[in-house]
Parts: structure tokens; C-alpha cells; sequence
């Protein structure tokens, strides 16, 4: 069978095409712009690729095609689709009928963490021999990939609740069918798409009546907002976690190792590789759904020890004159600060500053929903840079009450030389972005070692 996939060099998408070619699928595919590294990982898979969304590509003749959430009505070679009603079905659909449906699916759900804690769980069924398939949003480090195929049962998925496809405005991960299922949070976010917190939590609520009455939630009990989603009707067995009488980690000790509890008993202590108390709660939510996959507490607490870590989760891209350069996929506020305080966590009080350069490009960012919220979220940081790229909105005035600390540009050349003209030995610049920044990591490297 021959897939040609619209959009394949998007995350999910080119892990859809990974997994396809894994199965046995013959797989193209086109996107507007073919880049690395995803188009490194696929041609190496020997799937082609094509540039652009010319109507001619219908010449290819697949037996479908897969259209990924990225297309919308007037793409040439969507409108060609439709107009000569060739088959096509979007991705999370053709991920449920062709991988998922004969396997236990671990789904990963939330606003926040769900790469981090799709890694961590895909990590500790691997370090317990399991040898999961998945699927990530990201690069778990213990794997170098984004997504496998095996044939143990097992699949861990990063369940997004953003929408499905141009025919399909229900959230990707109504499609998965989850036998085990992390609801990590749940905050507004997704502006595009979503009118208010009420529409997203009722898609939360469309996932927790697809799980089965042999499943399990693990949920996070400090959140009102997932409370009122379970309020509505469960019909599975359900854990909470971040709550005494639940799942909890405890505070991490000067090297970094915590406690797990269950039910106010100790499972004993771990470490992390990754700093915060919002990451320690992703590693708890991994132990209790592991659990349900068959994996001891004990044994996910030695895998949590060996974990390697996320690319673009506080992932250091270098060191030069004493000043070292992180990059963070944080993007919207309640990500923002988290990952700040974390990166604080990690100084361990030393008298370095954290010099925060943030891009606000996602959808909701780019809408300004959320940019009231931002300068609470940038306070822990000692010095703030913005890339005002393409906004709708003023985003010095947003910032304004950070006062002198904050700096907006929107001319990237400009905005590294600020960054570097400020920057001291022992600082921490931490870039944080939901896209590629114009590479600016590399140029924030290069223009601090001139040499």
C-alpha cells in the first residue's frame, strides 16, 4: 500500500511516516519547506520527498493520502484531492486503524510536559524490557528517534488536544483509544481553535469516555480544571497524582535526588536529569502509568536515573567564555515560568544571571491571549529579550512592567547583539521558542566567541 502524506516534515506527521515505513508501507510525501532534520530522518528511510503542494503530485497515485492538520482549503494539492474525490484520511486516524489498533496505547495528554512525560514513560518500559513503540513530539535522547514500531503491545503516544485535520475539528487524541492514560494539566492555550478552557476541557472529557473500564487514568489532582473534566463522568479506575494521599515526589536534595510516595508510603528515591518540581510531577505520572503496564515503582525508579533528557527541554547547545546557551520549547506562560524556575533550581544559588530570549510564536502567543500573563511568567529571569516577529500586538507595552530588564527587538541580527553585549561569564541564556528561531542558539554562539 502507498501513502503520500501532505505536510510530512512536521513532528507528528513525520513520525506517522516513520512508523508507515516501519509497518511495510510504501511512503511519500510533500511540505512546503523540506528541511533537516526531519527530512534527513525520512530520506534516510528511503521516503521521498517533494517540495511544495503542486497539484501534479496526485500523479503519483497512492492508494491514499494523509493530510496533516497543517493543510487547510485552498492548498493546490488538497483542493485537487478533494476535487477528483480521491481517498484521504487525516493522520491521527490513519495512526488508529493501521498502528493502534491492536495495541495497549499509554496516551500522554495535557497543555504542558506531554513530550517530557511521553519520553519518561517510553524510557522506563524500554529500561524494563518491554520494548515499546512510540510516539514523541520531540527527540527522547535515550532513543535519538522521534517514533518506532515493535511488535510488543505496548505503544506510548503523545496525546495532543489540538485539532485533527481541515475535516476533522476533534482533538488529535480522540483517535488513540488509550487503555492507560496521563492527564498531566490543563490550562487555556490553543487560541486559534479553542474559544475558552470550558471547550478544551470538554475534548478532555470526549478522551476520558473513550478509555475502557480495564483502563487507568493517573491524573493530576492539583488541577481544577482536569477535577471538573472527571466531574462529568468516569468510567475507569482512576490515580491521582500531586496530591497527599496519591502520587507524589518529594523535594529534591542538593544532588538531586527525590523521594516517590504512593499513598503516603516512600518507593524510595531517584534523580532526574532534568531540573524543576513540574518535571519531578512528570516522572510521577510515568511511575503510576508504567505501573499499570506491569513495571515496578521500583524499577521505573532506576530507569528515571538513567534518563538522558529531551532535545529542546533545557537542552544545552553550548558553552563559550563561561556563558552557556540552553534551548527550551517553553511557549506559553505556565511553560515559562516553569522552566525558569527550573533552570534556577539548577544554578544551585550561584551568581550567575538567566538571561531569558523568548519568541512568542505560537498561534495563541501570536494571537496575544496570553500576553498579560507574560511578564509574571518572565520575573524570575534577570534580563529579558523579546523577538517581536510578526505580532499583533505591542509587546514592549506588554512587558513594560518588567521595566529596564526587558528588551524588545524585531530584528534578529540586533536582538543577538543585545544578548551578547549584555552577557557575563557564568550567565545562562535561555532560549525558549516553539520553533526554529531563525537558528539563533548557533548565532548566540558564534557572535560570543568572535574568535
Amino acid at each position: 500500500m502507498h501513502i503520500h502524506i501532505l505536510g510530512i516534515c512536521g513532528t507528528f506527521m513525520g513520525g506517522i511516516a516513520l512508523l508507515a515505513r516501519a509497518a511495510g508501507f510504501r511512503v511519500t510525501g510533500c511540505d512546503a519547506n523540506v528541511y533537516p532534520p526531519m527530512s534527513t530522518q525520512l530520506e534516510e528511510q528511503g521516503i521521498g520527498l517533494t517540495e511544495g503542494y503542486a497539484a501534479e503530485q496526485i500523479k503519483l497515485n497512492p492508494d491514499i493520502f494523509v493530510v496533516g492538520n497543517a493543510i487547510s482549503r485552498g492548498n493546490p494539492l488538497l483542493e485537487e484531492i478533494l476535487a477528483r474525490n480521491l481517498p484521504y484520511v487525516s493522520g491521527p486516524q490513519w495512526l488508529a486503524e493501521h498502528v493502534l489498533r491492536d495495541k495497549w496505547v499509554l496516551g500522554v495528554a495535557g497543555t504542558h510536559g506531554k513530550t517530557t512525560t511521553t519520553s519518561l514513560l517510553a524510557w522506563i518500559l524500554e529500561y524494563a524490557g518491554l520494548n515499546p513503540g512510540f510516539l514523541v513530539g520531540g527527540v527522547p535522547q535515550n532513543f535519538g528517534i522521534s517514533a518506532r514500531l515493535t511488535d510488543s503491545p505496548f505503544f506510548v503516544i503523545e496525546a495532543d488536544e489540538y485539532d485533527t485535520a481541515f475535516c476533522d475539528k476533534r482533538s488529535k487524541f480522540i483517535h488513540y483509544r488509550p487503555r492507560t492514560a496521563i492527564l498531566n494539566n490543563l490550562e487555556f492555550d490553543h487560541a486559534d481553535i479553542f474559544v475558552d478552557i470550558a471547550a478544551i476541557e470538554t475534548q478532555f472529557h470526549h478522551l476520558v469516555r473513550t478509555l475502557p473500564n480495564n483502563g487507568l487514568i493517573v491524573a493530576n489532582g492539583g488541577e481544577d480544571s482536569l477535577r471538573r473534566v472527571l466531574a462529568r463522568g468516569c468510567w475507569t479506575s482512576l490515580e491521582w497524582f500531586n496530591v497527599p494521599d496519591g502520587w507524589q515526589a518529594g523535594e529534591a536534595d542538593a544532588d538531586g535526588h527525590f523521594e516517590i510516595i504512593h499513598a503516603g508510603r516512600s518507593l524510595g528515591s531517584t534523580s532526574l536529569t532534568l531540573p524543576g518540581a513540574h518535571n519531578r510531577a512528570n516522572a510521577v505520572a510515568a511511575i503510576a502509568a508504567a505501573r499499570h503496564a506491569g513495571v515496578p515503582p521500583e524499577q521505573a525508579l532506576r530507569a528515571l536515573e538513567q534518563f538522558e533528557g529531551v532535545k529542546r527541554r533545557l537542552e544545552v547547545r553550548g558553552e563559550t567564555h563561561g556563558v552557556t546557551v540552553y534551548d527550551d520549547f517553553a511557549h506559553h506562560p505556565t511553560a515559562i515560568a516553569a522552566t525558569i524556575a527550573g533552570l534556577r533550581g539548577v544554578m544551585n544559588g550561584d551568581a550567575g544571571r538567566i538571561v531569558a530570549v523568548l519568541e512568542p510564536r505560537s498561534n495563541t502567543m501570536k494571537l496575544g491571549a496570553m500576553k498579560a500573563q507574560l511578564p509574571n511568567s518572565l520575573s524570575g529571569a534577570d534580563k529579558v529579550f523579546c523577538y517581536a516577529n510578526n505580532l499583533g500586538w505591542d509587546a514592549a507595552e506588554a512587558l513594560a512592567p518588567l521595566g529596564d530588564k526587558a528588551k524588545v527587538s524585531s530584528n534578529l541580527s540586533e536582538l543577538v547583539a543585545a544578548v551578547v553585549a549584555q552577557a557575563s561569564p557564568g550567565d545562562r541564556i535561555l532560549v525558549m521558542s516553539n520553533g526554529s528561531f531563525g537558528g539563533v542558539h548557533d548565532l548566540l554562539l558564534a557572535a560570543l566567541n568572535p574568535d
